[in-house]
């Protein structure tokens, strides 16, 4: 069974007005922490007039994740603890936002302060495109070529699974690429295919 992730796929923005301070929120794909920072950073060049650009990102998912925020000056826990706790609530990983706020002239208090961050992160993330993430490992392995046509049977049945490459020789040679847990699976099938006699070059 494969299993994976979603991720964004494009940049996403949305805009909200709260007592006339205007929230821009947006949100992009962030591979690396340094893809998170490098899109701050742009987002910062893009509005440098600003009052505040407020950041929150989630690299990875499941056990191997890095998380970053910032107030960027709004009172402590009001901005980037909120924008943090909607990408964490998510299912969306490899993800990056950051709100955009101009100052309208009426300080919306603290409470004021999460809600509008909370609602702007919302919206942009309910809006941002997104796509399955599947890790992806390689799998060689030689078989008896008699039992080629039977073993291209069961590996075509798989769509998750890759055929990278074939060789023919005195063995039948294959390059497979898919997530692990198929792998696994195919090997398990492939190895009964051919009673035994198939043999694993590569599994990494």
């Amino acid at each position: 069974m494969t299993v994976g992730y979603q991720v964004p796929t494009a940049e996403a923005s949305v805009e909200i007005e709260v007592k006339r301070s205007r929230f821009i929120g947006f949100a992009a794909s962030a591979p690396t922490v340094e893809a998170a920072r490098a899109f701050i950073d742009s987002v910062r060049r893009r509005y440098p007039d600003a009052s505040h650009h407020v950041y929150a990102f989630e690299v990875g998912h499941g056990a191997t994740i890095t998380h970053g925020m910032s107030d960027d000056g709004e009172p402590s826990g009001t901005a980037g603890r909120p924008a943090l706790v909607v990408v964490e609530h998510d299912e969306l990983g490899d993800v990056v936002v950051v709100v955009v706020r101009y100052f309208g002239g009426t300080k919306l208090g603290t409470g004021g302060l999460v809600r509008a961050y909370t609602q702007a992160v919302q919206q942009v993330l309910a809006i941002v495109p997104r796509e399955l993430k599947v890790h992806r490992e390689d799998l060689i392995v030689h078989l008896p070529y008699e039992r080629y046509e039977i073993c291209r049977v069961a590996i075509g049945k798989s769509a998750a699974i890759e055929v990278v490459e074939e060789k023919f020789s005195d063995t039948t040679c294959l390059h497979l690429r898919g997530p692990k847990e198929d792998l696994v699976q195919l090997r398990a099938q492939l190895t009964q295919l051919t009673a035994g006699r198939l043999v694993v070059e590569q599994d990494s």
